[in-house]
């Protein structure tokens, strides 16, 4: 397990180095989590690509949602997961195939085998955490 400092460095790392964002569980609805870190992360200037089998095709704040990690039209930087925890090894293989970098995993998303996954393919993996959170406690107020 890493220090804090030490994960407060691949965080930075992470959020530094991402352009392209696959947000994973993505929700049209407002009041979901999921939606209100797309809000933020597209204010901040990241591509956001939602990913939700049930609303391929649509459009979720103005962008076109796609239905897997492997029908999207670029390679995603970082994989963002709002899915229950049993579901991130296939999400985690995927991410993979695609050539991904990164993993997150929400707060409350956790799963060892998907940690393992990541880790031998040579992705940075972080879980247990929120994208907007860290990234107003760690990037915002280091922004010109």
């Amino acid at each position: 397990m890493s220090t804090a400092p030490q994960q407060d460095k691949i965080i930075t790392e992470i959020l530094a180095k991402s352009r392209v964002i696959a947000l994973v569980g993505a929700s049209a609805k407002p009041e979901r989590p999921s939606y209100q870190v797309m809000a933020y992360l597209l204010a901040q200037g990241y591509e956001v690509i939602p990913v939700n089998p049930g609303m391929a095709g649509e459009r979720i704040l103005e962008q076109r949602c796609y239905a897997s990690l492997s029908e999207l039209p670029v390679v995603p930087d970082m994989v963002d997961i709002f899915r229950q925890s049993d579901h991130c090894p296939p999400l985690v293989q995927e991410a993979v195939s695609v050539g991904a970098s990164y993993i997150w995993l929400q707060i409350g998303v956790m799963h060892a085998q998907a940690q393992r996954m990541a880790n031998e393919a040579g992705l940075l993996y972080i879980e247990d955490k929120c994208a907007k959170i860290e990234h107003e406690r760690l990037i915002a107020p280091h922004a010109p």
